[in-house]
């Protein structure tokens, strides 16, 4: 387990800027999205008018746009198919972080919160590796594959609440750690929303978010914020913007009984996944932001897709300094 409390606002801008200076010190490392492959995953979920997931497409049901110039598939994987006959093991291959805010504002929740965890790890399948990041004012990173998710939830009962909140530098910490490997990304956050501590601003958060494969899921426990209140809203409207950007979803149970059927959502979801691969028909690294069109072919109106809007690229000098 890594616990940290890391000092890499500048860092972080310098991934994505011309310039970084140089000698500059930093916590844990941050983001380093590379463009030089110009290989481009895209997570998508199809749903019916009744927001049933529909899980019965192929590669031809699909055309895919990058600033809306058409491309040619390399790879098409389904979640919930015979992963192994399909030969595409690593690419939809479940990597799970679980995201857990101990702060003071969390206190009130924790108990739900907690449970919640717990409750997720038992119905999630196992995936293939887990990234657990507890954080308040400090950051702990621990990481288990496979054969080690077991023992975690005396971990997560023994959590306790208070201190500031760091949000947005938990996301860019787990967002370092999983760049640059395959499989599908999912960041499962439970959390009100609320950061008071962070370095990274949530626009700077954001343009780390935009260059990175990451899915994520936001569970809101707004039960220690006043109802109605201005940092109640912040809160949910950070939560949704990770959410929207990412082709995620954000879920909000009010007490335990909401909590299994949150997790049915979730999973289902996450078993009907499309995983999309093209190669971009522009990857310099010109730090500009690649909006993506997923559409389905004859125009069907009848289904709604969901996926992240695009993606961002590092420009050329930040990409070299990260090398």
């Amino acid at each position: 387990m890594l616990a940290c409390r890391p000092r890499i606002a500048a860092v972080a801008l310098g991934l994505l800027a011309p310039t970084l200076a140089a000698g500059q010190q930093a916590g844990p490392p941050v983001p380093t999205f590379s463009a030089e492959s110009g290989t481009v995953n895209v997570s998508v979920v199809v749903l019916d008018k009744k927001g049933k997931l529909v899980t019965g497409l192929t590669r031809n049901d699909f055309v895919v746009y990058e600033d809306d110039r058409r491309v040619d598939l390399s790879l098409f994987g389904r979640a919930f198919t015979d992963q192994a006959a399909a030969g595409t093991d690593d690419d939809v291959a479940l990597d799970l972080g679980l995201m857990m805010d101990t702060s003071e504002s969390m206190i009130r929740p924790l108990k739900l919160s907690q449970e919640a965890a717990s409750r997720f790890l038992e119905s999630i399948p196992r995936a293939r590796e887990l990234y657990t990041i507890f954080f308040g004012e400090e950051i702990r990173v621990s990481r288990y594959d496979s054969e080690s998710q077991q023992g975690l939830y005396e971990r997560i009962h023994g959590l306790r609440g208070g201190g500031n909140t760091a949000l947005y530098d938990a996301v860019a910490v787990y967002l370092s750690r999983v760049q640059g490997q395959s499989g599908r990304k999912v960041l499962v956050i439970f959390s009100d929303g609320e950061d008071s501590t962070s370095e990274l601003s949530f626009g700077e958060l954001l343009r780390l978010v935009r260059a990175s494969p990451v899915t994520i899921y936001p569970i809101a426990f707004m039960e220690g914020l006043r109802p109605g209140s201005g940092r109640a809203m912040r809160g949910m409207s950070v939560l949704r913007e990770l959410a929207e950007l990412t082709g995620g979803q954000v879920f909000a149970p009010n007490a335990s009984r909401d909590l299994a059927d949150i997790y049915k959502k979730l999973l289902e979801e996450l078993g009907a996944q499309y995983v999309l691969g093209y190669v971009s028909p522009d990857p310099t690294p010109d730090g500009r932001f690649r909006r993506l069109r997923v559409e389905l072919k004859g125009g069907r109106k009848d289904l709604r897709l969901r996926y992240r809007p695009g993606y961002l690229v590092p420009q050329e000098a930040a990409a070299a300094n990260a090398r």
